[in-house]
């Protein structure tokens, strides 16, 4: 179990290794346009999104020598910043920062208006991460097992949140129950700091949330962490099993955020765009703020690959959504 406790530690050995195979991007111009480029981040500012789209911006400026502007365009569950990357990213001077679930889950939990496999195309990752399973600090179970027993006990079912209807954190909750068989009841929210801020009111027992909102919250013992999705037990919280260790296969996979271009932008910049973002992220340097963002370094994944997986993703992420009746809002 002790090598479980250690990815953390050794991703920065694994970006060193990855980096090998990662062909050096060239100290070239952005010939394919004479505009700055932009950095659409599909988030608010100070999130995720926007602290990595920083990240590349810096690697992107360094090899390119010319201006990297990050704007960030939160709201409609991505859709703005889909807009705004379909409206300006043929020219190849515009480009998107977001999560892999822009095409395998908003799809399915809103009405979007963009066609997720065919407006999109996903040039490289830039980190991964992962759900943690949450629970008020004083609802009296401290584990999956226990969790179980004392679902089963409540006649009327337990509720559960998330940071959002209709997406991983609460699909994720649904195939939980599933595998436990209980009965747990979804209540959504727009977005992590209400959910919670109601979860350490007591006002809902349980949440699936990103580690990176809830960290924080378990360090100082606000709330306490039940299990983690990742494929390994993670540094920060080295005594929280992952689902996957527990039995739970179908809860052990992670999201990623990416750099994401339009289909038809000029092959020139997918192709400069892409191989700069992997050089840049497999610094060992870059990885260690990846990593105190609550997140994992990713790998190198190709475009199709990235796509294949996202296909099988939304295929999944469909499925549970119809056993639940749910409908896009």
């Amino acid at each position: 179990m002790q090598n479980n406790h250690k990815i953390r530690s050794v991703s920065i050995a694994i970006g060193l290794a990855l980096a090998a195979f990662i062909p050096a991007a060239a100290q070239a111009q952005a010939s394919w346009t004479n505009k700055p480029i932009r950095l659409v981040v599909g988030g608010p500012a100070g999130g995720n999104a926007d602290a990595l789209a920083r990240l590349l911006a810096d690697g992107l400026h360094h090899k390119l020598g010319k201006p990297v502007i990050v704007e960030s365009k939160p709201g409609a569950a991505g859709m703005l910043a889909v807009n705004d990357l379909s409206s300006n990213g043929k020219d190849g001077s515009t480009f998107l920062v977001i999560q892999g679930g822009i095409v395998s889950e908003t799809p399915l939990a809103y009405k979007v208006n963009y066609k997720p496999f065919t407006d999109l195309k996903p040039l490289a990752q830039l980190s991964r991460n992962g759900l943690v399973l949450v629970a008020n600090k004083d609802l009296p179970v401290n584990n999956l097992q226990q969790l179980a027993s004392y679902g089963k006990a409540q006649k009327e079912g337990l509720l559960f949140t998330s940071y959002a209807p209709g997406m991983r954190g609460h699909t994720s909750g649904v195939v939980l129950a599933q595998q436990m068989g209980i009965e747990m009841k979804h209540v959504g929210y727009k977005g992590s700091p209400p959910a919670l801020t109601d979860l350490m009111g007591g006002h809902v027992p349980l949440m699936m949330d990103g580690l990176t909102t809830s960290l924080p919250l378990i360090k100082a013992g606000k709330i306490k962490a039940l299990a983690v999705n990742y494929p390994t037990r993670i540094s920060e919280l080295p005594d929280v099993p992952t689902f996957k260790e527990l039995g739970y296969q179908r809860l052990a996979e992670t999201s990623w955020f990416g750099v994401w271009s339009r289909p038809d932008a000029p092959t020139e910049a997918q192709k400069v765009i892409r191989e700069i973002s992997l050089e840049y992220f497999a610094k060992p340097e870059v990885q260690k703020k990846v990593l105190e963002m609550g997140m994992d370094p990713a790998g190198a994944a190709t475009s199709d690959e990235l796509m294949a997986g996202l296909q099988a993703a939304y295929k999944n992420q469909a499925e549970v959504l119809k056993s639940i009746d749910y409908q896009a809002q």
